[in-house]
């Protein structure tokens, strides 16, 4: 590898291969960054026999040595998230912090975004834009509007957190019930509930990631950026408005 620091992004609509390509990179680098996208991903990695699809933990975390991070550019899904954590560890793969790091500055997809995804798909019809469900957009639309994001950080700070998703809650439960006749679909408590209880989980692996990927290239660490889909799929330079 001639370079210090590497990039993997894809040309096409994704699909190109990129977590091969990330994974035969990663043992020559100290992290691997996920640093966009979300759980829309999906990143094959084979190992003999053993295949593996990552779609929001990066794809070195097969690595010993390689600390991975999940950067605050990802709008990071706790629940999918974890859910493929405990994949990897029941098939005997180490995670936890010393080789996976979130950003606490990462966004939050919160179960509102994914309803808006779904309810937004099915009010256009046969005009859809045929998202993935999994409410990436909405997110990132929140993180543009600020007011209505959360970021990982706050999953940590129970109280705040109780009467942020109390008022978001309130807020998108109006919008629902004007654009799409819904009604009564956001328990406010049973979220902040659940979602504080995942940030407990994480609270060990979450970090200010950019002040350690600064330290890192001081140090002259190698690193490998793994982008998510592919540059067709690109909001700004993608065949718009089918992106993501």
């Amino acid at each position: 590898m001639s370079a210090q620091n590497v990039t993997v992004v894809g040309l096409q609509w994704g699909d190109e291969g990129k977590g091969k390509i990330v994974d035969a990179v990663a043992r020559r680098c100290r992290y691997v960054v996920r640093y966009c996208g979300g759980a829309n991903a999906g990143h094959t990695v084979c190992v003999g026999s053993q295949r593996y699809a990552f779609h929001l933990i990066p794809s070195g975390i097969l690595h010993r040595g390689v600390v991975n991070v999940v950067g605050n550019g990802v709008v990071f899904d706790p629940a999918v998230a974890w859910e493929e954590i405990e994949g990897l560890r029941r098939r005997g793969v180490r995670v936890g912090p010393e080789n996976l790091r979130v950003s606490s500055a990462a966004n939050v997809v919160m179960p509102w975004h994914k309803l808006a995804d779904r309810l937004g798909d099915a009010r256009l019809g046969a005009a859809k834009l045929g998202t993935t469900a999994r409410g990436i957009g909405p997110c990132y639309a929140d993180k543009a509007n600020r007011s209505t994001a959360i970021r990982v950080g706050e999953l940590l700070q129970a109280d705040a957190l109780k009467d942020k998703v109390a008022r978001i809650a309130a807020e998108k439960s109006t919008i629902f019930a004007a654009l799409y006749q819904e009604q009564g679909r956001l328990d406010a408590e049973a979220i902040c509930r659940e979602y504080a209880e995942l940030g407990g989980r994480f609270a060990p692996m979450v970090a200010n990631t950019a002040a350690m990927l600064r330290k890192a290239v001081a140090a002259g660490e190698p690193i490998c950026f793994e982008g998510g889909q592919g540059s067709m799929l690109d909001i700004d330079h993608g065949t718009f408005p089918f992106v993501t």
